[in-house]
């Protein structure tokens, strides 16, 4: 009770206080004889007392120390609401301080937080741009350098003409791959992106994406299986066409950078209303330092290498964005030299 305190109510307890005090050094004085007045008088004295003690602690208080307060606390309150409950004049009066304070604390911790985010968003912007003009400029230099080597003769040299051509049209497709990839994510973030959510089996839609995704594994002489108890009809909740997008890319991701001759293993499991969706591959794994930027656009954990694999550095980027989108999670675990395992969740259908 102390603690929650109002101006008036502070007010009131100082009046009390004093009130008592002299209450208290009059009927001494009374007593003793010191005082000569009526009995009546020495009441109507103590009223007068009172009164003037309450309204004189009251302006100062008020004027003095809690406008000031009050003026803070308002702008804090009301920039917190926006238009949806300003503070009256009334509910203003019967704030207690400890009020003022927590909310003025919690006010502060919010707008540090904000501070905070704006700093790590203006950190990410900057080395978003820095990365975005080199992972365009590697391919446009690329596509310059054999197209005026053609226009200086090559066109006219058999040995090279067609060569680079195809160098060319490589590197136009990584560009044209680059620009789609952002434009999914751009969707997704601005929410334009129209989502189908249907039910669907998931382990269905993973057997029709192996025998396309089964190219590519032959190539390293690499095997996809399924865990145990995959079997079993996990049926989910998400847009198909989205979710297929999620998969191909781990299973992908999984096949470059799994190990020669090394298997790639995907497991489906329950867990309460959700379906844990796991993909494992036995390659050279990430470093810990490198775990928390996996996902981040154009975060290459060996640049030269992931290069050379091909991809526009962005398909781990989409797989977090769409996931999320769907109000799901999605983590990766791994151990260098043993490989990976990237888990997602889908929603249990009902």
């Amino acid at each position: 009770m102390i603690k929650n305190l109002t101006v008036r109510q502070i007010t009131y307890y100082i009046t009390v206080l004093i009130t008592f005090f002299n209450i208290l050094i009059i009927s001494v004085l009374y007593v003793s004889g010191d005082v000569d007045l009526p009995f009546y008088w020495i009441i109507l004295l103590i009223i007068l007392q009172i009164i003037f003690t309450y309204l004189i602690i009251r302006q100062f208080l008020e004027y003095f120390i809690f406008r000031q307060i009050k003026l803070i606390y308002k702008f804090i309150h009301d920039s917190k609401l926006g238009s949806k409950e300003m503070l009256t004049q009334d509910k203003l009066d019967n704030t207690s301080i400890a009020e003022v304070n927590k909310e003025v604390l919690e006010w502060g911790k919010i707008k540090q937080e904000e501070i905070e985010s704006l700093k790590s968003l203006e950190e990410y912007r900057s080395n978003f741009v820095g990365n975005i003009s080199h992972e365009l400029k590697t391919p446009i230099f690329s596509i310059q350098g054999y197209l005026h080597t053609l226009l200086d003769g090559g066109l006219n040299d058999d040995t090279i003409n067609l060569k680079y051509i195809k160098r060319a049209t490589k590197n136009a497709e990584r560009l044209q791959s680059i620009v789609e990839d952002l434009e999914t994510i751009h969707r997704i973030e601005s929410e334009n992106e129209v989502f189908h959510i249907s039910n669907f089996n998931i382990k269905l839609l993973i057997d029709d994406l192996l025998p396309d995704l089964s190219v590519l594994a032959k190539k390293k002489k690499i095997k996809i299986k399924f865990k145990d108890g995959a079997d079993l009809p996990y049926i989910v909740n998400a847009d198909i066409n989205l979710i297929s997008e999620v998969i191909n890319n781990l299973i992908i991701n999984s096949i470059k950078y799994g190990k020669q001759g090394g298997t790639t293993r995907i497991g489906l499991y329950e867990t309460g209303q959700n379906i844990l969706i796991e993909i494992n591959d036995d390659g050279i794994g990430i470093e810990e330092e490198h775990l928390k930027h996996v996902f981040d656009r154009f975060y290459r954990v060996d640049p030269s290498r992931s290069r050379k694999q091909g991809g526009s550095g962005l398909g781990l980027s989409i797989v977090k964005h769409v996931v999320e989108a769907h109000n799901q999670t999605i983590n990766v675990r791994s151990t260098p030299g043993e490989g990976s395992t990237f888990g997602f969740t889908l929603k249990k259908a009902k």
